[in-house]
């Protein structure tokens, strides 16, 4: 497997469900007690913020377009995210999501590129060329490729009809191939 040379110019972009947290199969993480990081996830995730210039979550959830949740759950969930995350000394920069309907026709939802291209637009210095999208669907490893990204799939139960550049177990696990680089 061919080492990525990472250095402070490079972004790391995120999916959440099934990435970060354990994912609820059929159904939406809807509040913070709900929000379990998976093994290993918060200590991959400080550790990357000494690598990386920018952390980005980009994730889609369409439970708020069902009205099974609310923005403002989201919002809580992701503040208490990236709250545990600083607590190890660690940054993620900015959380984006699609609360979107996956029928809609929009242009943030995975594995079309608005979240991507929003991150760019509010930070210009991100160089999608020197960029790694870690995902465990088929639609992040397709937004990754879409904005020509290195993409790296988190392997899960999801099934796979699309290869990505590297896959792994765990945030953990990629995170002790890049560091050992």
């Amino acid at each position: 497997m061919n080492q990525l040379t990472i250095d402070a110019s490079w972004t790391l972009f995120l999916d959440r469900d099934g990435v970060i947290n354990t994912r609820k199969m059929g159904g939406y993480i809807q509040s913070v007690e709900e929000f379990e990081f998976l093994p290993g996830a918060k200590d991959a995730i400080a550790e990357f913020s000494n690598h990386f210039r920018h952390i980005f979550v980009v994730t889609n959830q369409q439970g708020i377009g069902k009205g099974i949740m609310t923005e403002s759950n989201l919002l809580d969930i992701h503040s208490y995210m990236q709250n545990e995350v600083m607590k190890l000394n660690g940054s993620i920069t900015k959380c984006y999501f699609a609360p979107d309907l996956a029928s809609d026709e929009n242009t943030l939802r995975k594995p079309k590129t608005g979240m991507g291209l929003l991150a760019k637009t509010e930070f210009p210095e991100v160089d999608f060329k020197k960029s790694i999208m870690v995902g465990d669907s088929d639609s992040d490893i397709q937004f990754g490729i879409n904005l020509g990204m290195t993409t790296v799939r988190i392997k899960t139960v999801e099934p796979i009809k699309l290869e990505a550049d590297f896959t792994f177990n765990s945030l953990q696990e990629l995170q002790n191939w890049i560091i050992k680089k």
